[in-house]
């Protein structure tokens, strides 16, 4: 499994993205090591709309929700020549070899590992990590704001954060990553960065050691405790 460090970054691009900004990065990302996690976007929201009416089982909602992201997955993966599906570690491996950008269906993946409670605590920004860790990769959150915010960035008096320890972070009501990924980050001993994904070449520049643009907001969220 040494070929693993072939896959030098998991980049998780949010649902909210989707489609054209999501689809644009995956274009660019190309030759880049990546392998790209798609959220569920407006598929899952509703699926959580619905649950917050209903009740769904915990188990019905998570795998639903799971499957918003293939189905994404699956789209950005149609408009995008450089890239092709994975449905396992090995798979994403292989494909990355052949010198395409793997975009990870996980339900599979996810049904057999089964790291994770059945909750809306769990969204892609966990399982990104999830991944991340097992690939020994970097993990790259990418969103549609510039990173952490002290709360809802539209919202008066709201600042900016460049950078953050997971342990704090573990105290927000709310931000734009899902509840888990601090004790994540903290679990795993590693950081991420949380990027603006409607500036690609805000991601590329955190992604590529040759270029030192860093000229940009971005969040750097710390696990290892430096």
């Amino acid at each position: 499994m040494g070929v693993i460090i072939i896959i030098k970054q998991v980049v998780k691009i949010g649902g909210s993205l989707f489609p054209d900004y999501a689809i644009d990065l995956a274009k660019k990302l190309k030759d880049t090591n990546s392998l790209i996690i798609l959220g569920g976007g407006e598929f899952a929201n509703l699926i959580r709309k619905y649950d917050s009416v209903h009740n769904f089982s915990p188990e019905v909602t998570h795998f639903t929700a799971i499957d918003c992201m293939d189905i994404i997955s699956k789209l950005v993966n149609d408009k995008v020549d450089s890239a092709k599906l994975a449905f396992s570690i090995d798979d994403a491996v292989k494909i990355s070899d052949e010198g395409f950008t793997p975009i990870f269906v996980v339900s599979d993946f996810l049904k057999e590992e089964d790291p994770f409670e059945c909750s809306w605590d769990v969204t892609s920004d966990s399982i990104a990590a999830y991944v991340a860790h097992i690939l020994n990769a970097k993990l790259f959150i990418v969103t549609d704001v510039n990173g952490i915010y002290t709360q809802d960035p539209k919202e008066p008096g709201s600042i900016f954060i460049s950078k953050i320890d997971a342990t704090i972070l573990l105290t927000f009501q709310e931000s734009s990553i899902d509840a888990m990924l601090p004790s994540l980050l903290l679990r795993f001993g590693t950081n991420c960065y949380v990027v603006n994904g409607k500036f690609p070449e805000r991601v590329l520049s955190l992604i590529d050691d040759n270029i030192n643009d860093y000229d940009f907001d971005y969040t750097q969220i710390t696990g290892d405790g430096k």
